[in-house]
């Protein structure tokens, strides 16, 4: 086995990755690698580390590093062993390889999966985080959502809307590894996606269109939408416009079709936990970080 660092891949080495990262998705029921990754895998991506592990030129390993790190100066790794190659010591020579070159290093596995789990214990890593995932179905009534006095709702404006959405969305984040640190060319990026629908971008503003607020909604497909980001303005907290916004969200992805609903939250997020668990969400599976 060859393994190999490269800054930048190809579009050949882009494809190539993402048929290995398709083919563990489809033998373990979850995606090995987060969407930041999967927008890197484009030639000229900045700040990442892909390696790549071959075996007689065939792609049999991959491990994303994030060069650029968490909020925290951690360096963060996510990576994929295909399904027809696993023990066989791959999974354990791209962590230890990312380990001798980044310093503190976390690793995502997602699904947390028993054979992740093996191999973190294997290596000394232990689990320091956990984001857990919530469904629920879209097929009951929801509530009417009660937006504060003075408060309207109004969908995202591309090529207006981005540095209002990112300064709450800092704002509101501030605490969150990856979350606060987005910026207007991630907004930018995913407005290139083919998910991407301005009209399921709901913000809410006041009287002078000064946004206090705002619910990013997702649809993976044609049946399953997500809670992509719900952000509210520290000031504006308390009134009851998180809520207000999630429940709108979930109206706008049910009349376009989604049956089921989806979201990502930390697993010490209490309030937020709270907030979900009333609205009907309960857990399906999580996504673990492990650290030495």
């Amino acid at each position: 086995m060859e393994l190999s660092w490269i800054e930048s891949l190809s579009a050949e080495q882009g494809a190539e990755v993402a048929r290995l990262l398709e083919a563990a998705e489809r033998v373990d029921g979850v995606a090995p690698v987060g969407e930041q990754v999967v927008l890197r895998l484009r030639p000229g991506a900045p700040g990442s580390g892909h390696l790549l592990a071959r075996d007689g030129g065939a792609l049999v390993g991959y491990l994303h590093l994030d060069l650029f790190g968490d909020a925290d100066g951690n360096r963060v790794a996510e990576l994929a062993v295909h399904p027809d190659h696993r023990r066989q010591g791959i999974g354990t020579a791209l962590v230890t390889a990312a380990a001798e070159r980044a310093e503190p290093l976390r690793v995502w596995a997602h699904g947390d999966h028993p054979g992740a789990r093996a191999l973190a214990a294997a290596l000394g890593y232990r689990k320091v985080r956990e984001l857990l995932r919530l469904r629920r179905a879209l097929d009951d009534a929801l509530p009417e959502p009660v937006l504060p006095e003075g408060v309207r709702l109004r969908a995202f404006v591309p090529g207006q809307d981005e540095a209002a959405v990112v300064y709450v969305n800092h704002r509101a984040f501030a605490w969150h590894p990856e979350q606060g640190a987005m910026s207007i060319e991630d907004v930018r990026q995913r407005e290139e996606e083919r998910w991407f629908d301005p009209a399921g971008f709901l913000l809410a503003v006041d009287a002078e269109d000064r946004l206090l607020g705002f619910h990013w909604t997702k649809a993976h497909t044609a049946e399953l939408g997500e809670v992509y980001v719900v952000g509210v303005d520290p000031d504006a907290q308390g009134g009851g416009l998180g809520k207000a916004l999630t429940l709108a969200g979930l109206a706008h992805l049910r009349r376009t079709g989604s049956r089921e609903v989806m979201l990502y939250v930390e697993s010490d997020n209490a309030p937020a936990l709270a907030v979900y668990t009333r609205l009907g969400f309960s857990r399906w599976d999580s996504d673990a970080q492990y650290a030495k």
